[in-house]
């Protein structure tokens, strides 16, 4: 076969091993056992001008979600869905800078996870008691290191843009089943672009997924500000609902801190870890505001070393603001009734997935169109609808022709011949 021209089924076998393997190289060894003759170069090339494709798509369809002009790609209204949103950090360098690595930056990528649910509703709360892993004193110490710094604050990392290890599924994993909503179709949606320009691409995957007309709808995020600009912005009517993992990891904090020792604080922890599964975060804020008045107030500034980030009055202060802010977002019993998730345990296993492909020392993608095509295509091939099917059979017949403005900034370098 004329390597500089293959058939559409040739091409979309090319990106989607692209997008599915952890690197070029390993994508390029995978085609060419299929008996597809294509160097490494090529396959990267023919990578990132399908990924602009479908950014372009993308681009379209939320133009015409803001005109209303969207029409929903399934006949079928979701019975419950959910949305939750969580994001990372890539490494990126400057564009056509040259052979090596230039101007890197650790960029922020924002990836939303909309999956349709099945389950029942409840007249009661179908889980009063939380489940004994948010009771096992090792399974929620080794949480709180994951997600929040060793200490339980937000620590800074000295690598921030090394992957996170997967966060356990704490209280997922035993009489869950009872009441937590089955995931069935989730598809994703991946971008370096701001959360202004986020949120209309959610907007837009859950206009054509008919997200808007199901009866039961959540959305579900950590209580950073920006997620909960997207909900105001595109998704009012779905119940925001603060995942629980994160008010856990703060409640176990304060506890720590304010305790003379290991046992109190974990008995602490228990009676506050408590009130928030059963609704009762005013009474745990009641407390804060106590122990903050006995502390003292949160010294000004950033912490800069550990042991300021575990001064009690700045655990404490950052605890009562969390809750606080987040309050109407932790009604727990009433969104167990309603047969919603209570966590981003769907989104945060995405990240993991999206990192994969995206995250290693050697990987530096151009910023911002490298970084954001292969995040298309990841998304694509991660998403559970063909969504990498649909595309290639509406795509025009378009061979792959080798030049040198196909993807001039998306060239090997050394440092980037993992990606």
């Amino acid at each position: 076969m004329d390597e500089h021209a293959f058939s559409s089924s040739v091409i979309q076998r090319i990106v989607t091993a692209a997008a599915r393997f952890s690197s070029f190289r390993d994508a390029t060894d995978a085609v060419q056992m299929t008996g597809v003759h294509i160097s490494e170069n090529q396959v990267r090339r023919l990578a990132h001008e399908v990924g602009r494709e479908l950014i372009a798509a993308r681009d379209q369809k939320v133009v015409e979600h803001r005109r209303r002009q969207l029409e929903p790609r399934t006949a079928v209204v979701p019975e419950a869905v959910v949305v939750e949103i969580d994001g990372g950090r890539i490494r990126t360098r400057a564009a056509d800078a040259g052979p090596g690595v230039h101007q890197a930056q650790n960029k922020e990528d924002k990836v939303a996870c909309l999956a349709t649910l099945s389950g029942p509703a409840f007249a009661a709360d179908p889980c009063p008691e939380p489940p004994e892993s948010f009771r096992c004193p090792r399974r929620v110490q080794r949480l709180v290191q994951l997600m929040k710094g060793s200490a339980g604050e937000a620590a800074a990392q000295e690598n921030p843009d090394e992957p996170t290890p997967p966060v356990p599924l704490v209280g997922e994993s035993e009489g869950s089943e009872r009441w937590s909503p089955k995931r069935l179709v989730r598809t994703c949606v991946a971008s370096l672009e701001t959360s202004a320009s986020f949120g209309p691409m959610m907007g837009a995957e859950a206009q054509e997924r008919h997200f808007y007309e199901a009866p039961r709808r959540a959305f579900v995020a950590d209580g950073s500000a920006y997620n909960w600009s997207i909900h105001r912005g595109y998704f009012g009517t779905f119940e925001p609902i603060v995942d629980f993992l994160h008010a856990v990891c703060y409640v176990f904090s304060s506890a720590t801190a304010v305790s003379a020792d290991e046992t109190s604080g974990w008995s602490q922890y228990l009676v506050w870890m408590r009130a928030c599964w059963q609704g009762r975060v005013g009474d745990v804020l009641t407390e804060l505001d106590h122990w903050q008045e006995r502390l003292g107030e949160s010294p000004p500034g950033e912490a800069q070393t550990a042991e300021e980030r575990r001064d009690p009055r700045r655990v404490v202060a950052q605890a009562r603001s969390y809750l606080g802010n987040n309050r109407d977002r932790m009604a727990y019993p009433r969104y167990r009734r309603e047969g919603l998730p209570t966590t981003s345990s769907l989104v945060e296993s995405l990240v993991g997935e999206v990192n994969a492909r995206v995250k290693s020392k050697q990987k530096h993608w151009n910023r911002p169109a490298g970084a954001e095509s292969i995040l298309q295509l990841r998304a694509a091939v991660l998403s559970q609808d063909d969504r990498m099917s649909r595309f290639f059979a509406e795509r025009p017949g378009c061979p792959f022709r080798k030049r040198d403005t196909l993807c001039h900034e998306s060239e090997d370098v050394p440092a980037q011949t993992a990606a």
